[in-house]
Formats: structure tokens, C-alpha cells, sequence
């Protein structure tokens, strides 16, 4: 019996497509564009989780890289440990990580009560917008870019090995290179998860407030409508990169 070509069958992947883009469309046309506007909080918002997002990736990058690199890397009995603990915050609602991070962090918290007294305020604050965008976001940054590091052939790093190379020049000159898609893919996901951070900040950072929490406050206060302008917004500041990125992977992938 000949195997049904995948351009033969089609018309299967109609369902599912329809199903995903049917609300974008929906979205277009109850837009009204001939009053499309923002109101002056919206652009305060789009401030702070673009700002804010941006040092939530650096922290992200500088935890995330090399312990995905050392996931990559690394085989023992216990690294189920590890694992686990990158899964946890993933398999947890939002709202959830929320909680948890507020009782550690919250101003009578085992973190946060000495850090307040040091003038380190992590609830409703700057320093805890950061802390709920990179919580997150890292554990998506680690399982992607742990991928990225895995697909890199260890032999590469055997033979700059041999030449005499050390293991951060390895790193920095082999490794990172040749991964530097995957790890771009990874950033990307990772950016969009905190820009779209809800839960976490409704509970941790609800001032200063980001578009997700703003998209929320307008919602209630004024209406579905009224939260077109900034969603349109959203969607040009976070997703163009990571499609981009998401596809130039998967178009390596295929070649």
C-alpha cells in the first residue's frame, strides 16, 4: 500500500489552521482603525515592560546560558534534580508563581524582609517587575537554549580541544557560535514570555504596571474594545523577532 504524500493530504491541516487563525481575524476586523488611539497610561505601560523586559532578558541570558550549557554537558544520576527544578515553574499556573515568589520576596518574606530593610523593595516596585519577568521567562530560555547546546556535536569542542584551546575559549569561539540560532530562538520565546507576563505580575508587580496588567485594568474599566489599540501594540513590539527567528530555524532545520 504507497504511503499518501504529504502534499496529497493537505487538506488535513485545514482544521487546526483555521482554528488558530480564526481569532487574529477576528481581532482585525472588530478593530475600529478609524479610532484607533492609546490612552496616555497605555504608553507608560509599553515603557515598562519594554525597559523592564529588556534587563529581565539580561538576567535571563546571564543565569539561563550557562546553566543550559551545563544541562547540555553534564550526565549524572541526579541531574533529574536539575531538571525537575526547571520543569516546576513551567508545570505551575502563573498566578501560582506568584504566590510562591511573593511569600519568599514579599515585604515579611525569608528574602524580602532583610532586603527591604537594606532599601530593596521587591513587591510593587521596578526591582520586582524585573524579578517577575525573569521568573518567568528563564525556564523557557533553559529548556530552549539547552536544546540549541545539545545540538551542537561535542567533537567540535574534542578537536579546539586538541589544538590547545581552554574551555571558555571553546565556549566562546565554538560553542556559542554554533548554536547561536537555537540560543536566538530561545531569547526570542523568553522575551515574548515576559513582555505577556500576567499572573506573576498581577500578584508581585501590579505597579509599575506592564501592557498585560494594563490590558487587564481597561478591560475591566472600559470594555473589550478599548483594549484593541494596545493588544495591536503588543502583538508589533513582541512577536515580529521571535517569528522571524522561528522561522529562519526551522528553514536550518529543513535545508
Amino acid at each position: 500500500m504507497a504511503r499518501r504524500r504529504p502534499r496529497e493530504s493537505w487538506w488535513l491541516a485545514i482544521p487546526a489552521l483555521l482554528f488558530l487563525i480564526a481569532p487574529f481575524f477576528a481581532l482585525v476586523f472588530a478593530t475600529r482603525w478609524t479610532h484607533f488611539s492609546l490612552d496616555p497610561g497605555d504608553w507608560s505601560a509599553i515603557g515598562v515592560s519594554l525597559g523592564y523586559g529588556a534587563c529581565a532578558m539580561l538576567v535571563v541570558v546571564a543565569l539561563g546560558t550557562p546553566f543550559a550549557w551545563w544541562l547540555a554537558r553534564t550526565h549524572f544520576p541526579a541531574r533529574w534534580v536539575a531538571d525537575a527544578i526547571v520543569l516546576l515553574p513551567l508545570l505551575s499556573p502563573p498566578l501560582a508563581l506568584g504566590i510562591v515568589l511573593e511569600t519568599l520576596y514579599g515585604p515579611y518574606g525569608a528574602a524580602g524582609a532583610p532586603l527591604a530593610r537594606l532599601g530593596l523593595l521587591l513587591t510593587n516596585s521596578a526591582p520586582a517587575f524585573v524579578l517577575a519577568l525573569t521568573y518567568g521567562a528563564l525556564p523557557f530560555f533553559i529548556v530552549l537554549a539547552r536544546a540549541a547546546f545539545e545540538g551542537v556535536s561535542p567533537e567540535y569542542e574534542a578537536l579546539a580541544r586538541t589544538l590547545g584551546k581552554s574551555q571558555p575559549a571553546i565556549f566562546f569561539t565554538v560553542t556559542l557560535p554554533l548554536a547561536r540560532v537555537g540560543l536566538g530562538a530561545a531569547l526570542a520565546i523568553a522575551w515574548v514570555r515576559a513582555l505577556g507576563e500576567f499572573g506573576i505580575c498581577l500578584i508581585v508587580a501590579y505597579f509599575p504596571m506592564g501592557i498585560p496588567v494594563r490590558l487587564w485594568v481597561n478591560l475591566q474599566d472600559v470594555g473589550l474594545g478599548a483594549v484593541f489599540p494596545l493588544l495591536w501594540i503588543f502583538y508589533l513590539v513582541a512577536l515580529p523577532l521571535p517569528l522571524w527567528l522561528g522561522l529562519r530555524a526551522q528553514r536550518r532545520s529543513v535545508a
